[in-house]
């Protein structure tokens, strides 16, 4: 993700300067950034979903019993994992149909503009069912029920306290 943004920078940069600088500019550019942008997004989600980091409300969640609140993170889960399923299938759709389909410049398969969403619906539901299964074992903690944190001041791999 790191390359991939470093990339952008300087093939964004590089594009204005040239632009004002000697009134030409790099052609692919724009594309590679708009297709490296999303890639970007895309994996950014797949780490904030790991580390806990998405927004999240826990309002009535943390008013629970412990034992309600797994049953709330059991459907929450559940309903997380029909949206990845929901996600691929339509992601896998779009790169079947795209993946003869060229991109204007670079002349690269569509498809691979439109496989991240099946990268991240894949890993995302390997989080989700990995979490399902640390609580049916018993190994998520009490803490670890609710999978927001508070501020982002708080360190990732410690849990948020309980209220």
């Amino acid at each position: 993700m790191a390359l991939a943004l470093a990339v952008m920078v300087v093939l964004v940069f590089g594009n204005v300067v040239m632009r004002y600088a000697f009134n030409s500019g790099i052609t692919l550019s724009e594309e590679l950034s708009r297709w490296l942008f999303v890639w970007v997004t895309f994996l950014g989600a797949i780490v904030a979903m790991k580390e806990g980091a998405h927004l999240g409300s826990d309002t009535i969640v943390s008013k629970l019993s412990v034992r309600w609140q797994k049953y709330f993170l059991v459907i929450g889960h559940l309903l997380m994992l029909f949206i990845c399923w929901l996600l691929f299938k339509g992601s896998l759709d779009q790169t079947i149909i795209n993946w003869d389909s060229t991109s204007a410049v670079m002349e690269a398969s569509m498809g691979i503009f439109y496989a991240c969403g099946m990268v991240l619906a894949v890993s995302g539901a390997l989080i989700l069912v990995d979490h399902l299964l640390r609580l049916m074992r018993g190994e998520l903690a009490d803490s670890e029920l609710i999978g927001i944190r508070e501020s982002e001041e708080e360190p990732v791999d410690v849990p948020a306290p309980l209220k």
